[in-house]
This record gives C-alpha cells, sequence and structure tokens, in this order.
C-alpha cells in the first residue's frame, strides 16, 4: 500500500495533527493519570531519604544538612534525640509515603485506562468514518484484511505506546531528576561515576530505533497479508469446500505464516542483543555504585545512611533509564503503525464533482459519448450513448467483460467519468452536478453478486430505513417471490443469514437482495444480472410483479436470459464495449446478428429441456 520511503515534513506534520485529533476526549485522563504518577514518584523517593535520616542522625546522632521545612518539623515533635527513642515514627512516616505512593498509583492505573479505552474509541470510530466515506475504487484497490488489521493491531499497538511509554515519560523524568537531585546532594562523585553507563544506553537505544524500523514495518504488512488471506477463506469457505481446496489453501496459509513467523524470528536476535546489553549496562551501574560506595563509606566520605539511600537511588534509577531506552525502541513499532493508520486517513474522501444539486430523477437517463478505463487498465467502455426514456425499461445483454457492470457502476458515480469521457444526464443534468447521496437514495440497485450481512432477513431487506415496519419489509418479499419461502422458516423474518448469505441458496439470496431494492420507491431500478440463479418460473413472476409495482420506474435490467429482457422496451447489445445492436425484442430477434443468435440458442435449450 505504502511506499517504504522517508517520510517528508509534510508527512510527519500530518502524523502529528493525527494524533493530537485521536488524543480529544481522552487528554484530560492522560494528564491526570501523569500527575498522579509524578506524584507517585516523588512519594518513592522520600522514602530512602526517610531511611537515611533514620540511620545517620536519629540513630547516629549525627548533624542533619536538610531543608528549613524539614528542620522545624524535627525540632516541633522533639528533634533527632526524640526520634531515636521513638523509631517507630520514622516508620510511620515510611507507611504514609507508601500508602501516598499505592494511592497515586490506583489513580494512574485507574485513568490511564479511562484514557487508553477512550483514545482507542476515538481512533477505531474516526477510521471507520474515514473508510466509510472512501471513493469505491479506493475500496477496490485494497484488502479487506489488510484493512481490518489496521484497525485493530495497529490502533492496539497506537494505544499500548501512549498508554503505556509515553504517559510514563512525566513520571520518568521525575524520578530522574529526583534521584539524580539527591544523589548530587549526598555524593557527587559516586553520582558521576553511576551515570557513566547511561549514555551508552541512549546510544543503543536510538541505533536500534534506527535498525528496527523498516523491520517493524514488513511484519506489520505481512501480518496483513496474513489477516487478508484468513478473512478471504473464512468467507468463501463454501468454495473451498466444493472444489477440495483445503489443503491447499491450507499449505497456503502456512506458507504465509512461516514467512510472518521467520521475520519476527529474526527481529527477535537485535532485539535480545538490545535487552541483554541493556541489562548488562544496568547490572553495570549498580555494581559500579556498590563498589565504590563502599569504598568511599570507609574512607569516611559518606554516611551509612547516604550508602543505604544510594543504593536505592540506584536501584530505582535503573528503571527509567530502562524505561527511556524501551520507550525509544517502542516509537519504532508505534511509528510503523501511525504511518499505517495516517495512510488511510490521509486517503481523500470522496468528493462532490460538481454542483451539488438535487433534483428530480424521475427523467430520461442519456448516455453520451461515454467512454471509460479503469486506473492503469485499458478502455473498457468505447463512445457509448444512447437515451432511455423515463419509465422505460431498458435491457442490456453482452458477454463477460463487454462492460456492462461498468455503465451501471457510471450511472450510480461509484466511479468518475473522465471531463474527455463524455457524460451521463439524468432529466437533462449530468450526474457530476448531482449530490452523491440524492443520486444513490433515488437509484435502486440489485449488483450482479448480492451481498447478505450477517444478520436477520428481517434486518437485510429492511436495511435501506431505520425501524422498518415489517408490512412494508414483506410487501418487497412478496414482490421478489420470497415471502412464502421465509415463512416456510422456523423463525421466519428472524431467521438470522450467515455471513454473505452462506445459509441461503444463490436464489433465495438474490430474491432478498431484490425485495431490499424494492422497499424504497425510488424512481430508477438497476438489475444487474440480479436473477441469473432464479428459476424462469419465478423469473417471470418477479418481472410481472416489477411492471405492477413499478409501471412509471425506469429500470435497467441486464441479463444473460432473453426471457427476462423480452419485455423491456429497448434492448441494447454490447460487445467489447460497444453498442453493436440496439432496439425491441421483436426487431433483434429477426435481426441476424448476435441477439438472434442467442435467442435460438437459449429457446432451443428450452426445448431440449422440455
Amino acid at each position: 500500500m505504502e511506499t517504504k520511503a522517508k517520510k517528508t515534513k509534510e508527512e510527519k506534520a500530518f502524523n502529528r495533527k493525527l494524533i493530537w485529533s485521536f488524543l480529544r476526549g481522552s487528554k484530560l485522563f492522560f494528564i491526570v493519570s501523569m500527575l498522579a504518577s509524578a506524584v507517585a514518584a516523588l512519594a518513592d523517593m522520600l522514602i530512602p531519604q526517610i531511611v537515611r535520616i533514620s540511620v545517620d542522625n536519629a540513630l547516629g546522632g549525627k548533624e542533619a544538612n536538610l531543608p528549613g521545612f524539614v528542620m522545624d518539623l524535627v525540632d516541633r515533635v522533639g528533634g533527632f534525640a526524640w526520634l531515636g527513642e521513638h523509631i517507630w515514627v520514622m516508620s510511620l512516616a515510611i507507611l504514609l509515603a507508601a500508602a501516598v505512593k499505592v494511592a497515586s498509583q490506583y489513580a494512574f492505573r485507574v485513568y490511564n485506562t479511562k484514557g487508553a479505552e477512550t483514545l482507542v474509541k476515538t481512533m477505531r470510530d474516526s477510521l471507520f468514518s474515514h473508510i466509510e466515506r472512501l471513493p469505491f475504487s479506493w475500496h477496490m484497490k485494497h484488502r479487506t484484511g489488510d484493512i481490518i488489521q489496521r484497525c485493530t493491531s495497529d490502533i492496539d499497538t497506537m494505544k499500548n505506546f501512549v498508554s503505556e511509554q509515553m504517559t510514563s515519560i512525566f513520571r520518568t523524568l521525575v524520578l530522574l531528576g529526583l534521584s539524580l537531585g539527591f544523589m548530587f546532594s549526598m555524593n557527587w562523585k559516586l553520582t558521576l561515576i553511576a551515570m557513566i553507563p547511561v549514555p551508552w544506553i541512549i546510544v543503543r537505544s536510538f541505533q536500534f530505533h534506527k535498525k528496527i524500523g523498516e523491520a517493524f514495518l514488513a511484519c506489520d504488512e505481512n501480518e496483513g497479508k496474513l489477516s487478508a488471506m484468513a478473512q478471504e477463506n473464512l468467507t468463501g469457505v463454501r468454495v473451498v469446500r466444493a472444489f477440495g481446496r483445503e489443503r491447499y489453501e491450507k499449505d497456503r496459509f502456512e506458507e504465509q505464516n512461516r514467512v510472518y513467523t521467520g521475520m519476527w524470528m529474526k527481529l527477535a536476535r537485535p532485539m535480545a542483543q538490545f535487552w541483554s546489553i541493556g541489562d548488562v549496562l544496568s547490572g553495570t551501574q549498580i555494581l559500579l555504585i556498590v563498589v565504590f560506595g563502599s569504598l568511599f563509606a570507609i574512607r569516611g566520605e559518606m554516611t551509612a545512611g547516604e550508602y543505604i539511600a544510594f543504593l536505592s537511588y540506584g536501584a530505582t534509577m535503573t528503571w527509567p533509564i530502562r524505561m527511556l531506552g524501551r520507550m525509544i525502541s517502542e516509537m519504532s513499532k508505534a511509528g510503523v503503525s501511525v504511518d499505517r493508520i495516517a495512510y488511510i486517513m490521509a486517503s481523500p474522501e470522496e468528493e462532490e464533482t460538481g454542483r451539488a444539486l438535487c433534483p428530480d430523477l424521475n427523467g430520461d437517463i442519456e448516455f453520451d459519448h461515454v467512454s471509460f478505463a479503469y486506473e492503469g487498465g485499458p478502455e473498457i467502455l468505447h463512445d457509448i450513448s444512447f437515451t432511455m426514456k423515463a419509465g422505460t425499461t431498458l435491457g442490456i445483454l453482452g458477454g463477460t467483460g463487454s462492460g456492462k457492470s461498468t455503465m451501471m457502476l457510471l450511472l450510480d458515480k461509484l466511479y468518475p467519468i473522465a471531463e474527455d469521457g463524455g457524460s451521463i444526464r439524468i432529466g437533462g443534468v449530468d450526474i457530476r452536478d448531482i449530490q452523491n447521496e440524492h443520486l444513490r437514495k433515488n437509484i435502486g440497485m440489485v449488483l450482479q453478486e448480492p451481498y447478505l450481512f450477517s444478520r436477520t432477513l428481517k434486518e437485510n431487506i429492511g436495511i435501506t430505513e431505520t425501524d422498518m415496519p415489517l408490512e412494508r419489509i414483506r410487501a418487497a418479499a412478496r414482490d421478489a417471490c420470497l415471502d412464502d419461502t421465509i415463512q416456510s422458516f422456523q423463525k421466519g423474518y428472524d431467521t438470522f443469514v450467515g455471513e454473505r448469505g452462506v445459509t441461503l441458496s444463490g436464489g433465495q439470496k438474490q430474491r432478498a437482495a431484490i425485495a431490499r431494492a424494492l422497499t424504497r420507491n425510488t424512481p430508477i431500478l438497476i438489475f444487474d444480472d440480479s436473477l441469473s440463479a432464479v428459476d424462469t418460473e419465478t423469473d417471470a413472476r418477479i418481472r410481472k410483479a416489477l411492471e405492477k409495482r413499478f409501471g412509471s420506474a425506469s429500470i435497467l435490467l441486464i441479463s444473460h436470459r432473453i426471457t427476462t429482457l423480452s419485455k423491456a422496451d429497448q434492448i441494447l447489445v454490447l460487445d467489447r464495449g460497444r453498442i453493436v445492436e440496439r432496439g425491441t425484442h421483436e426487431q433483434l430477434s429477426h435481426g441476424g446478428g448476435v441477439y438472434e443468435q442467442i435467442c435460438r440458442i437459449q429457446s432451443g435449450a428450452e426445448e431440449v429441456g422440455a
């Protein structure tokens, strides 16, 4: 989908703006959680100082060099001598600091979780809403499984980075600042020695970040391929079973899974090296504090309490330094996910191409020298011109790839016509100037491959309107010759339809799709070979019901069956994107062309069948 070229300044700016927009509604939660985390860090830093004061001043009797407000507090309770005799007070102070830390950590978890889940909801809502408004051509060029993976796995990666790494920055900075401050105040020499491994950890983290960025992208893209493969096989399971291709598809999936697993295993080596070296450097930092701290304590350059506190700060500081390195490395994964989500969000939504008019569409339909080619492909339609009078039926016949369905997609503005590709007018208005939503609400379309959702039959047929009355749904089903069939089901209209309608036969799916289109009294109806799986008798009954119910509607009827087209007011015969014949059934059936030839073949087949 995306190129792997280096990101431009504009792309980086778009990504930052996108992340900020996703944070709407969750920023306050994250701010509160970071403040709570900072309070927890402060409480954590105070405990070693309380221990130091207890060892050196309360028990050791040494003079204290503490801030004025601390000395005032000690004097009020009776001084260090009194604290030495009542050491339980110092224990109580430690418990109080620990309680503050626990309460703050609890608040951090609660508000961080609220912020994370709000962020995920905002991202999913924004992404889904944007995908719904993308052009039809965009969806045709992208795998469903890969899009789903971006809406799930990549969003989770972003959530984890923001909620686990980004929100820890404040706590990390507070811990580092307080640790270094207390350590410098106690012994600046030992502090500098303890900081020796830190630059190496940071440098290694940035090197790792640059090294694995493309590797994470490759893993993410292959996860998308794996998701797409699983989605396609689950959706097309009947085809796989029908042709006995289970082993082939299993081997194909396992091969892709092997490639995907191999990528992560290959990535495991540099990740293991990074974390192992980080552990060694962190351990080296603690070792330096132990060795040199002991030496300074023996020489009398630091007290026992300062040594104990230094060890605590050294161990505490190891975590934020490691977290800083981890945050830099996790940034690579999050950056890849942001790029993949940003690719979708940056894809331009379908726009109104003209004046966005909402005219009456009960007019003539005119194709005026229409030519069309899909992006990057050869021309499919060549100079198509015809006029269909309002309220009439137009039949379209043609072989596979002749451009029949493409004409209907153009009429519904699912693909734009190039400026030099002619024009389509309804009631004299160029469809480029008709508002997209208005146009599509006034065109009832039954596609060549009917799609039913994993819902009840009632919901599938009445999907064009919220809370559609059952009687209206049944009326449409009766005209589609489906009501009796549905009534024979145990749950009737509440019968649940599997994904893509797998629980129904081909003819039942087509009739359900026809009923769905008939729930709206649209001035234009398109049937794109939507009666192919219906028997001849049912075909005739549906056409008769259509004539009775939609006598004033303009009906475009695409079919390979002559009996379906025979009642049309005008019939077009397409061949390789051109109109080669036009006329009524009576004219074309004796015209000596393709139509007559197909008539003879089909009538002969019917006689043999009889």
